[in-house]
């Protein structure tokens, strides 16, 4: 097999409303495009003909508008995942071969757009040719630019060669080829930055007998992703998430490197004053809340309140820890805490198992989150220690910091991204 690219010079300056495949048919005829071509055209032609041009001095507002998650910040540099679920610097707002005080966004539909030029080229040439739009990525793990494809039609995006053998007769079990991502980055060695060269023909590709496919089959899956947000975003991201779901499960690995996680939390005189107790069968949450409701029964009975009200208050609290898959409570035990004669001492050191527990229930709470759990901490326990610790066989050192509830989040009990925090209300700086 031989592969060739040919870049395609002398093309005009592209503008709002162009018709893209009209300008390009004569210099792509002149080359003698034929069936099984790959035509590359840069996403920022694209973008000109589709009129995603906005104002250069609304940079940020611009990232902003193109945003849909924040993966990473550092500086004025945001790695940003759009709306097509591309993640990308500054959202792909690019500000290169534009005019000064113009800023390019990235197509609305990059695969709707190569569908559109592929069509149109096919019409007017008369041979079947594919199309893949480009646009330069960096790389999380790596230095350098290289072109990807943000948009194709006519030929598969990913080959998945699972299931088939290499030469040595071993099954492949993750091998997927990035065929569209591999055509784009080699049509960077003849459409530099600078060359003014936006179009490229890639001749000779071997399409495996894969069906054709989107781009939008490149991008990763949610559950896939192992690095989908930054250590800093992460704790941003973190919200409390009462609504769970039943399909799927908690796997045990992740609630072991959550616990564990949680047990590096910073605690006075070296000591690990934590346990956790996670109920992950539903016998062993119902005797919990049956443990806890029956005491609230009687505390709030001796208040005096009215048995509607408590009901309503069980019900309430069932309907979020009931409805979890897992409940983890976490313990706190003053053991290894320092006797001191005078009650300021004596109940600073308290105060600080009190700030290590807490550390560690924080730490539970984002080593879930991490991991694409939902969860959130509620004080019940707290106020029925003697029964927690009999439902849950634990020992009188040991008290119980609330309970948290985790598991895969319902879709309709997520809430939006957490509104921006104005530091100067809550710091000083000396």
């Amino acid at each position: 097999m031989s592969l060739s690219i040919d870049p395609v010079p002398g093309l005009p300056e592209i503008h709002p409303g162009d018709d893209l495949a009209a300008l390009l048919a004569p210099a792509l005829a002149s080359l003698g495009l034929t069936d099984g071509d790959i035509v590359a055209v840069t996403q920022k032609i694209v973008s000109k003909a589709e009129a995603r041009l906005v104002p250069g001095d609304t940079r940020a507002e611009a990232v902003g508008r193109e945003t849909k998650r924040v993966v990473a910040r550092r500086g004025d540099l945001v790695i940003a995942e759009t709306a097509h679920g591309f993640v990308c610097a500054n959202a792909g707002v690019d500000a290169s071969n534009v005019e000064p005080g113009t800023l390019a966004l990235l197509p609305e539909d990059p695969d709707g757009s190569a569908e559109r030029l592929r069509v149109s080229l096919v019409e007017r040439l008369g041979v079947s040719v594919a199309v893949v739009i480009t646009d330069t990525f960096g790389r999380a793990w790596r230095t350098g630019l290289v072109n990807v494809a943000i948009g194709c039609a006519g030929l598969p995006a990913v080959i998945d060669l699972r299931g088939k053998r290499d030469h040595l007769g071993r099954e492949l079990e993750t091998t997927e080829v990035a065929l569209a991502d591999e055509v784009a980055a080699a049509t960077g060695l003849v459409m530099g930055k600078d060359a003014r060269i936006p179009v490229a023909i890639v001749r000779g590709v071997d399409r495996g007998g894969a069906p054709d496919g989107p781009a939008t089959d490149l991008v990763r899956a949610p559950d896939e992703d192992l690095f989908r947000t930054s250590p800093l975003q992460a704790l941003h991201a973190r919200r409390t998430i009462r609504s769970f779901t039943s399909e799927g499960e908690v796997p045990r690995a992740a609630l072991e490197e959550a616990i564990a996680a949680a047990c590096t939390a910073p605690a006075p005189h070296h000591t690990q004053p934590w346990r956790f107790t996670a109920l992950t069968s539903s016998a062993a949450r119902a005797a919990l809340l049956a443990a806890m409701a029956q005491a609230w029964r009687e505390d709030l009975r001796g208040d005096g309140t009215p048995e509607d009200t408590i009901a309503r208050r069980i019900a309430k609290s069932d309907a979020v820890l009931g409805a979890a898959p897992v409940l983890i409570v976490p313990w706190l035990t003053f053991a290894g805490s320092h006797s001191y004669p005078d009650d300021e001492r004596a109940r600073a050191e308290r105060e600080m198992f009190l700030l290590a527990g807490g550390a560690a229930v924080q730490t539970l709470l984002l080593a879930l989150s991490a991991q694409g759990l939902a969860s959130c901490w509620i004080s019940s326990t707290l106020f029925c220690q003697t029964e927690t610790r009999a439902a849950l066989g634990m020992g009188p050192a040991w008290s119980a910091l609330g309970v948290v509830a985790c598991g895969i989040a319902h879709a309709d009990g997520v809430p939006g991204p957490r509104p921006p925090i104005d530091v100067s209300d809550f710091a000083t700086f000396r």
